[in-house]
């Protein structure tokens, strides 16, 4: 009886552990949506973006604020020069309120505005980087993962192989150099194996820093590479370019530098300061009221004004210049995605299907004595590297559409899970 309840004891553990195990794995199982939404909340650049925001809407308020006004007092003993010449007390008490003229607040205020829409700009650019960076590393891993699994394959297939030889020359029915031949494949494949677990592991680091120090140690990655997406014409793709946050980032910097030019040109003559006091004598009291303009004689801010206007050019050329690379990147880029999308083509409609018959044919006569061990190690070897280079394709495929959706700031790729 005892014996039974241990029994019972020990698979109801070996349940629940099995159980945990599954839930703790499916935990760990991250699709695409879910590691991008992880990035987005978790990578320090989102919040090092978000801080200068944050930063750019604070000088709206510094660039908003009135001058403080100046309180002044003064006191002090006083003679008078008539009458007893006795020694009394002198005070006063003055006020002033410095005001900027309203094309300089409305210059400055411009400014910080500009630098506003520049810091937005810039956080949604930085969150299109990342994403596009995110999304290329998931499908690295993915692409990895497929990887591992094909020379998975070819491991046990060649292990199986290199038995069936030992077999066959154990009996006499194959030279020993066969042997040699098939433990040879198999060290290789074993080889590979071990590199592919590599990869992966390196796949997975990389992925893991691009999201955040949320991401778990262990985890695996579900989903599959969307080669069902097809790009629209590059003329269609030339046409958004002027839509790109990238020139949009370009364009606010230029909008910020031609207000601060403004700003630096009418700080020549920034305003006037209002005044107020009330001075007591031993003898008299006086009260006075008076204003104070800055006169722009000797600095008329021609180097602040200069370097400003410099800055706007500057910004000009550099809007003009990223046209240019952008065009040039897309089309670029467009290629890449026509090669690919042409060798993924190829694969399919003949490459693979041609490398799997050579094979069989190759085992067929193998197994008839007709071929010996090096032909059809040969012909696996052959449809390995195939397959090998249309997982990488496809992944340069992907890839390729990845750097136009990180050009023109749209989303190409629709993320499904």
């Amino acid at each position: 009886m005892a014996n039974i309840k241990n029994k019972s004891l020990i698979i109801s553990l070996t349940l629940a552990m099995a159980l945990y195990g599954s839930i703790a794995q499916a935990q760990t199982e991250l699709g695409l949506r879910d590691v991008l939404d992880n990035a987005m909340a978790q990578n320090p650049v989102i919040a090092m973006s978000q801080a200068q925001q944050d930063a750019a809407n604070a000088a709206v308020t510094t660039a908003t604020a009135y001058i403080n006004p100046e309180f002044e007092v003064a006191g002090g003993p006083s003679r008078s020069r008539t009458g007893s010449n006795e020694v009394g007390t002198k005070w006063d008490v003055g006020i002033s309120q410095p005001l900027e003229f309203p094309g300089v607040r409305g210059a400055r205020r411009e400014m910080a505005e500009s630098n506003v829409r520049a810091a937005g700009v810039s956080r949604t650019l930085t969150g299109i980087e990342l994403r596009t960076r995110v999304k290329s590393a998931f499908y690295d891993v993915l692409q990895r993962q497929a990887v591992l699994r094909l020379v998975e394959g070819d491991r046990n297939l060649l292990q199986q192989i290199r038995e069936r030889v030992k077999l066959r020359v154990d009996t006499g029915e194959a030279a020993k150099y066969e042997l040699i031949k098939a433990d040879t494949e198999a060290l290789a494949a074993e080889r590979d194996y071990q590199a592919a677990l590599v990869r992966i592991s390196e796949a997975k680091a990389y992925l893991r820093g691009l999201v955040g120090p949320g991401m778990p140690m262990e985890f695996d990655v579900k989903g599959e590479l969307p080669l069902a997406d097809t790009l629209p014409t590059l003329q269609q793709l030339r046409q958004k370019i002027d839509e790109s946050p990238q020139l949009a980032q370009i364009r606010a910097i230029r909008e910020a530098a031609e207000a601060r030019l403004r700003l630096e040109e009418k700080l020549r003559n920034p305003g006037l300061t209002l005044k107020g006091g009330f001075e007591q004598d031993p003898d008299y009291s006086t009260v006075r009221l008076g204003v104070a303009i800055p006169l722009p004689v000797w600095n008329q801010r021609q180097g602040p004004i200069a370097e400003a206007a410099a800055g706007v050019r500057q910004v000009t050329a550099a809007l003009s210049e990223r046209e240019l690379s952008l065009q040039r990147d897309v089309d670029s880029a467009y290629q890449r995605y026509l090669i690919a999308q042409g060798q993924v083509n190829s694969f399919e409609s003949g490459l693979l299907n041609q490398a799997e018959s050579a094979l069989k044919v190759a085992e067929s006569a193998y197994r008839f004595g007709e071929r010996g061990i090096l032909d059809y190690l040969d012909a696996q070897r052959t449809y390995r590297a195939v397959r090998k280079d249309y997982l990488a394709a496809r992944y340069d495929y992907v890839n390729s559409m990845l750097e136009i959706e990180r050009l023109l700031g749209t989303e190409l790729l629709e993320v499904k899970s």
